[in-house]
């Protein structure tokens, strides 16, 4: 009894100390991150109710989740309104050799099932670490619950992503240009990232056994910025 007790306190102050974040991104206007952090939050405070006996302590508990759950409710209100009226705009700055930037981290709340298209403006997918880089976020792309999606070096490389792709059911159509200097990643449910170095902004490797290597999370990053806007109107250009 008493070591279900302590894991009940343990999930208090883990919940606890999640909702703090939130209502202190919440106050630096950080809401994007803060709604993360209260719906984690919220979800941890339910499972201790759960886990409540007393009728005083169960009622205290609900009167906090509602309030929090109020809070939230009206921060993705105002962000969607954001996102309606084409306002929406969060940058993200990674710091020199900054670690846990992985494609997964960085896209993944953008990346719903309702995207079927995704296009790449990036003029530096030539050389071969910069092949894989575009590989790695095509296959990150795949297992997302997305419904679709040079020199000889360029061209054969990009072209062997193409036929991989293909195999799984995703079209990969290649334009090369000599003018593009922007970078930018767009997809068709409105989120449009700018990322100052483009896919190409993790430091080689140590060497080929060392963690990194596999793992972009672990990766050391170049220092660059990430810009993330939404318009529901976004079309292809």
């Amino acid at each position: 009894m008493a070591k279900s007790s302590l894991g009940q306190d343990s999930d208090s102050t883990a919940a606890v100390a999640v909702l703090k974040r939130a209502v202190e991104l919440d106050a630096e206007s950080r809401y994007q991150q803060a709604l993360v952090c209260y719906q984690e939050g919220i979800d941890m405070l339910l499972q201790v109710l759960k886990g409540t006996k007393e009728s005083s302590k169960r009622c205290v508990l609900r009167t906090k989740i509602s309030g929090y759950m109020d809070r939230a409710e009206n921060i993705k209100k105002y962000l969607d309104q954001e996102k309606e009226d084409g306002k929406y705009h969060k940058q993200i700055k990674i710091e020199e050799n900054a670690t846990g930037f992985s494609y997964e981290s960085l896209f993944r709340e953008y990346l719903h099932e309702t995207v079927t298209e995704v296009w790449i403006e990036d003029p530096y997918i030539r050389q071969t670490h910069q092949l894989y880089n575009f590989l790695r976020f095509c296959e990150m792309l795949i297992k997302k619950p997305c419904k679709g999606l040079g020199n000889t070096q360029q061209s054969s490389g990009l072209e062997e992503i193409k036929q991989s792709l293909g195999s799984h059911g995703v079209a990969l159509e290649i334009n090369y240009s000599s003018s593009i200097h922007d970078r930018e990643i767009r997809f068709n449910n409105g989120w449009m990232i700018k990322i100052g170095r483009g896919l190409d902004y993790f430091k080689k490797p140590q060497g080929r056994f060392s963690l990194g290597y596999c793992d972009l999370d672990l990766r050391p990053c170049h220092e660059t910025t990430v810009d993330i806007f939404h318009n529901k109107h976004t079309k292809k250009i």
